[in-house]
Parts: structure tokens; C-alpha cells; sequence
């Protein structure tokens, strides 16, 4: 048993919150004590799902009375993207450390406002991306690192995920630019948007182009591409779709001019160098075993909660041992300034480079589509 207990508040119940309920369930070190939601029934729902032996949480349709909990010493946001900023300032008011979902915010501005408050007051904050922490990217961040791929030269990653018209219309939010922030990219391929940048390293410049052609009444993307140029040289290209039926494995390859290798969903699907070592042949045996299990592909609740796990350990690590969070708020904000980029791009018909000037993101304001 754990010395210390740390008390998760959520504020937001819908479906994303089910995945942090179960995450926390599996901390040793952790429990959810109380739920925040303007809807009864959702909080109802989320509330059953906490572990039995790890107490009921408090629900709460006030925030500052939830906040002012003394149970309560981090705060997941939950909330629609566009909705994220609110609640999480006013948790790192409270001296709660946070904890948000995917994307930090939908603009870079919003997401430099989350970042200062927590620094202001003293707490952590993480940005929750899963898919750094499968074994499957791990390994390939370390092969870059030791630099295994000799000169880097090409960095990609495509998202070919489906999402019926049905996923759109079941909540007011979905597929709007004030609380979705955008489509595709930043709704769903936005985890390996941030993995390619973790991978590769800074993007230089980007050309982009994005349309709606698989789903109607949406503002928002469901189709887009963009082509890279990394700061060291290399270049790349970033698919993402909710419009390719049925939905296929997401990907990310790395090539250089002494390797190649591949992730699909959270696996090794190909990994050859030119100069071999021992520690490959685990990796050719896990290739073998390989599953093919699209998730997420079609269905957003078919993915694992194991990531959000791994990165709450983290967090509570970093707490703990005054330390940063593997992944932190300036982490979280690099994935959002990449999507904006593109999204001024494909609205300006220009190459952007980056970082993102603020001339570039007034390009596109939160509640406007790209043309």
C-alpha cells in the first residue's frame, strides 16, 4: 500500500473520463474522490466505475465548491477542448495540480494561459498524450536517440481513421471550431502529431491543405495533409482523416540513411538498421506477434486506458519528487501550434513557418474555418 493517497477530482463526464477513472483505479497511490458535471446522469455513470474498496467520490454541480475540497489534490480536466481553459484555471487557482486531456487548449494563446497559471501557483501540469508512454515508441525514441537512423531524412505519420455521421451528431460540441477546435487533426490524430515532433524534432515550415468530404452539418476537417521540413533537414508528412472507411492502423515511420522502422497503432511493425544489435531480436519476435488490432480506428472508445495510466504514475512521480512530468504543459502546447500551422496554411494558401507567429495565428481565429 501506498504512503500517500492522491484525490483525483474530474471535472466533465463524458466518455474521456471513463478512461481516467479506470487509469486511476489502477494506481496504487491514487483515488477518485470527487466528480464535477452539469449533468446528474453522467456523473452517475463515471461515479460507478470507481473501484469498489477506493471509496465514492463526491459529485459536484458547483466547480469552486469542488475545488475548495481538501480531498481533492488533482484536477483532471475532462471538458471539451474548447472548454478546457476555465476550469483549469481555476483549479491551478485553487493550488491544485492539473492534469488535461488532449489537446491542452485549441489555440496556442489559451494553451500559454493554462501553462503561466500553473507556474504562478506553484503546481504541475500535464497534457495527456498515452501514446508516448506504449513500449512500441519507446523504443523507437531511444533507436533515434542513439542514433541508429544515421541522418534522418524522412518522418511520417498518417491517421486514416473513419468517424460515421452519427459520432458527429450525437453531441452539440462535436465537429465546432469554439469547442472541437478543429477536425481531424485535432480531435483524433492530434497523439501522433505529437509523437512525430517528439520523434523527429522541431518542424521548420509546413504547407497544408485540409476539406470536409465524408460527413455533412460539421465545420470542422475530416481530411487533411500537410508536408514538413524538420530543423534538421529532414522531411515529412502528416495524414489524418475521419473519412477513410473503415478506419485503418494510425502509423508513424522513421527513415535515415542507415534504418527504417515503423509503429502501427502500438506495435513494431518494421524495424531494420544497417548495423544490427542484440537487443533487435526482441523487437523481430514482438513484430511476429504483432496484433493488427485497429484501435480507435472506428470507434472512439476502443482504445486502451493503460497509456493514461502510465502517464498518471508519471505525474504523480513528478509530484512527488518536485520534478517535471514527462509530458507538461510546454510539451502539450507543441502538438497545438503544429495543428494551427496548419490550419493557417491551408486558410492562407502560404508556407508557414514555425514557431507560429501570433500575424499567422490571427490567420485563424477559434470559431473560423479554414477555407
Amino acid at each position: 500500500m501506498a504512503d500517500r493517497i492522491f484525490g483525483f477530482g474530474i471535472v466533465g463526464c463524458g466518455m474521456i473520463a471513463e478512461f481516467h477513472v479506470r487509469a486511476i483505479n489502477e494506481l496504487p497511490n491514487a483515488r477518485v474522490t470527487a466528480l464535477y458535471s452539469r449533468n446528474p446522469d453522467n456523473a452517475a455513470r463515471i461515479a460507478a466505475l470507481v473501484e469498489t474498496g477506493k471509496g465514492t467520490p463526491e459529485v459536484f454541480d458547483d466547480l469552486p465548491t469542488m475545488l475548495a475540497r481538501p480531498t481533492v489534490e488533482v484536477v483532471c480536466i475532462c471538458t471539451p477542448s474548447g472548454a478546457h481553459l476555465q476550469p483549469a484555471l481555476a483549479a491551478a487557482q485553487a493550488g491544485k495540480h492539473v492534469v488535461v486531456e488532449k489537446p491542452l487548449e485549441i489555440t496556442t494563446a489559451r494553451c500559454d494561459a493554462i501553462i503561466n497559471a500553473c507556474e504562478s501557483h506553484g503546481v504541475q501540469l500535464a497534457t495527456i498524450f498515452p501514446s508516448r508512454f506504449s513500449q512500441a515508441n519507446r523504443d523507437l525514441k531511444r533507436a533515434i536517440d542513439q542514433g541508429r537512423f544515421g541522418t534522418l531524412t524522412l518522418g511520417d505519420t498518417a491517421v486514416k481513421w473513419w468517424r460515421t455521421q452519427a459520432y458527429y451528431d450525437s453531441g452539440g460540441w462535436r465537429g465546432t471550431w469554439a469547442l472541437d477546435g478543429g477536425g481531424a487533426l485535432m480531435n483524433q490524430a492530434i497523439h501522433n502529431v505529437d509523437l512525430l515532433q517528439w520523434l523527429m524534432g522541431d518542424i521548420e515550415s509546413l504547407s497544408a491543405q485540409v476539406a470536409t468530404l465524408a460527413h455533412d452539418h460539421i465545420e470542422v476537417e475530416d481530411t487533411a495533409v500537410a508536408a514538413l521540413r524538420f530543423r534538421n533537414g529532414a522531411l515529412g508528412v502528416i495524414q489524418a482523416a475521419t473519412s477513410a472507411w473503415p478506419g485503418l492502423l494510425k502509423r508513424v515511420e522513421i527513415h535515415g540513411s542507415s534504418g527504417s522502422a515503423r509503429v502501427e497503432q502500438d506495435d513494431v511493425t518494421l524495424w531494420n538498421f544497417a548495423e544490427p544489435r542484440p537487443e533487435d531480436q526482441a523487437i523481430q519476435e514482438a513484430i511476429a506477434r504483432a496484433s493488427g488490432f485497429a484501435a480507435g480506428a472506428s470507434d472512439p472508445k476502443g482504445i486502451s486506458h493503460l497509456g493514461h495510466r502510465d502517464q498518471l504514475a508519471d505525474f504523480l512521480a513528478a509530484i512527488e519528487q518536485g520534478r517535471p512530468p514527462l509530458i507538461d504543459g510546454r510539451e502539450g502546447r507543441k502538438a497545438v501550434e503544429i495543428i494551427r500551422a496548419i490550419y493557417a496554411s491551408a486558410r492562407s494558401g502560404r508556407v508557414i513557418e514555425l514557431p507560429l507567429s501570433a500575424a499567422d495565428e490571427s490567420i485563424l481565429r477559434p470559431t473560423d474555418p479554414p477555407e
